[in-house]
């Protein structure tokens, strides 16, 4: 031990030496040479107060312009005095849990006072932030710009379309730094084109000739308060004597796309009977799915308070039987008004759209609600019960193959919509995404059997729901909460040591994925040969070919590579995405011809699954060392064991 001691302090000693000579060559700066300074730091952003806003701020958007696809807004800002004044433009977006919006289409910005312009400066360090010097005798200044949406699906989500348009007030809505936006009034309109009609949660104070206006509510309120507006409209009611309207506010790419069967509408209206069954409450004083049946306007599913923006396939209601992939969006997006925009986490609530949202408890928000989603749209008829099973194992084998889960734990994940803002990733099984969703799904579904085991089947998440989401009956003023408030409602149901339970889940690196509540349920997850009716949809929706649990990829109808399994025999073999299959054993590639070689290479007499592959312009041939067959993910009953999940799945009495 002595002699390792010397030895290292002597090792010590003659890099010190080297270290000291190597800084001995650094040359000194000349005395009079300046040495660089920091700048002095930029003026703070006002810090937001719990105060009223003297005033109403006026917004008034003309939204006809469909050829070119621009909004033009002018924004009137009440003032109370002369001198510096600091307006924002929104940078973190409700529902999307990061500093997500588009700033870079605010365009055409002009700042005027009693007629005149004045000029603005954009602040240098927070670039959401305009600084104007207010001049004596001014009582309001007049903001005019316009919002460019998307002209085409490269450049964004497509919001205008010749039939419809989705008008979200955050991307148009200037107001006043200092202040809580619940504390801002404003009074919005929106011009549209001749003969459109709209939905929203806000309330319509006068319509005349194209132009409506809406009473005067708060920044909060409007934001939260988006449009779908189109030339093609239905509405249905879908609660006519309960507590309070709820609205299917329909726009389609055709009229004919609007007609719906009555047994469809119903099963809209049972939705709203399940959610209540669960969640005991309500919080809005009237609540409108704004849903676009289209495959023209840009995908989305966004949650508000009184409100949720849909865009469903078209054919939604008149391919119903084929069209149910996807299905729980209605549902989701509904079990947020109490998950997520009343019960929302204490760091996640921001007084004002400019202050940062930490996203922790993630897996609460969107984990849970992800399974409400698929338990309500079971039991309300938006999904059969076997369609709800099959979709749960089409989750439970993404995470049984994500590797990502060897290094990074879910509680890490509810960073990624501020670390990567859905951004297309090249190893999504390796580097994970926002996997709280899903994954949390498989925790909830755990804890509701866990409830179910422990009482016998007389208590469940449904007892939870009630107690966590269900207070407050008729409030839509959120209600924040932290994870021990979460543990105790748990706890109030059944006793459990639920803290243990749900850190060990979601904050430690778990290699195996979270499927007891499958086996506590009453099902295992094993694969076939043969795909469910779900993942044949799934596919058939993708136009592509799926085989992650087998070759390890996923290819598309143009034969480009778009998944690739980290650590799965594509993956061995040096493939990755964006790469063109041309052939497959000598054979053009088609579908059906890649899942017959891969079903063929499980004889060992029979070659491997050979590839075609350009890269670039370059051409290979690659042998996929693979021979377990078709593997296609389903739900499997334990003989003997109590159906727990088919209980989960039942429509509430």
């Amino acid at each position: 031990m002595g002699c390792f001691v010397k030895a290292l302090f002597f090792s010590v000693s003659v890099l010190s030496l080297v270290a000291t000579a190597a800084l001995a060559q650094v040359p000194s700066p000349a005395p009079s040479q300046p040495m660089p300074e920091s700048a002095a730091p930029t003026a703070p952003i006002p810090a937001p107060q719990d105060i009223p806003y003297a005033g109403t701020l006026k917004l008034a958007v003309d939204a006809t312009d469909l050829d070119r696809k621009i909004w033009t807004a002018t924004t009137i800002i009440p003032v109370s005095k002369a001198g510096a004044f600091t307006f924002l433009y929104p940078q973190w977006v409700p529902g999307g849990h990061s500093p997500r919006n588009e700033l870079d289409r605010l365009a055409g910005l002009v700042v005027t006072a009693n007629g005149k312009r004045i000029p603005w400066t954009r602040d240098v360090i927070s670039v959401h932030a305009f600084h104007v010097d207010v001049p004596a005798d001014v009582t309001e200044i007049q903001v005019s710009y316009q919002f460019l949406t998307a002209v085409e699906s490269r450049i964004g989500r497509i919001q205008v379309t010749p039939e419809m348009l989705n008008l979200q007030w955050l991307q148009l809505a200037l107001y006043p730094a200092g202040y809580y936006t619940r504390r801002i009034p404003i009074e919005a309109s929106v011009k549209l084109p001749e003969g459109w009609k709209l939905a929203t949660a806000l309330e319509t104070a006068k319509v005349e000739g194209q132009v409506t206006t809406f009473k005067p509510t708060t920044v909060e309120t409007l934001v939260d308060s988006p449009i779908f507006a189109g030339k093609y409209f239905k509405s249905f009611d879908l609660d006519p004597t309960g507590p309070a309207p709820v609205r299917l506010n329909l726009v389609a790419d055709s009229p004919d796309l609007l007609e719906a069967k009555p047994e469809h509408i119903q099963v809209h209206k049972d939705l709203v009977q399940q959610a209540y069954k669960v969640f005991g409450s309500h919080h809005y004083d009237h609540y409108d799915f704004l849903v676009a049946l289209s495959d023209k306007l840009g995908g989305i599913g966004l949650e508000h308070h009184r409100s949720s923006e849909n865009r469903v396939t078209p054919k939604y209601f008149t391919d119903w039987d084929k069209s149910f992939v996807g299905r729980d969006l209605l549902s989701h997006e509904f079990a947020h008004s109490w998950n997520g925009k009343f019960r929302r986490a204490a760091d996640l609530w921001t007084p004002n759209l400019n202050v940062p949202m930490r996203d922790s408890l993630m897996w609460v928000y969107e984990g849970q609600t992800q399974y409400w989603g698929n338990v309500l749209a079971a039991r309300s008829g938006l999904l059969t019960k076997q369609q709800a099973m099959d979709s749960i194992a089409a989750t439970a084998a993404a995470y049984d193959h994500r590797r990502g889960r060897d290094w990074r734990p879910v509680q890490d994940t509810t960073n990624d919509p501020i670390i990567a803002n859905r951004r297309p990733q090249s190893w999504q099984s390796w580097q994970r995404s926002e996997d709280y969703y899903s994954e949390g799904m498989l925790v909830w579904l755990d804890a509701d059997t866990v409830i179910r085991e422990k009482t016998g089947g007389k208590k469940s998440l449904d007892d939870f729901a009630k107690a966590f989401f269900g207070v407050d009956n008729g409030s839509y003023v959120p209600r924040t909460y932290v994870f021990e408030d979460v543990v105790a409602a748990l706890n109030g149901v059944v006793a459990h040591d639920w803290a243990t339970f749900l850190k060990t889940r979601i904050e430690e690196v778990q290699p195996e994925a979270p499927l007891d509540g499958l086996e506590r349920g009453g099902y295992k997850l094993v694969y076939t040969e043969t795909p469910t009716e779900f993942m044949k949809a799934a596919e058939t929706r993708s136009r592509g070919t799926a085989l992650p649990y087998s070759l390890g990829l996923s290819v598309g109808s143009d034969g480009v590579i778009s998944d690739v399994q980290w650590g799965g025999p594509a993956f061995k073999a040096g493939l990755t995405l964006g790469l063109t299959v041309v052939a497959v054993n000598g054979e053009q590639l088609d579908s059906d011809k890649l899942k017959a070689a891969v079903k063929a290479a499980a004889k060992p007499e029979n070659p491997l699954v050979e590839l075609l592959i350009k890269d670039g312009s370059r051409y290979r041939m690659v042998k996929i060392d693979y021979r377990g067959g078709l593997r296609y993910p389903r739900l499997e009953r334990i003989a003997g064991a109590p159906d727990r999940l088919g209980d989960v799945l039942t429509p509430r009495k």
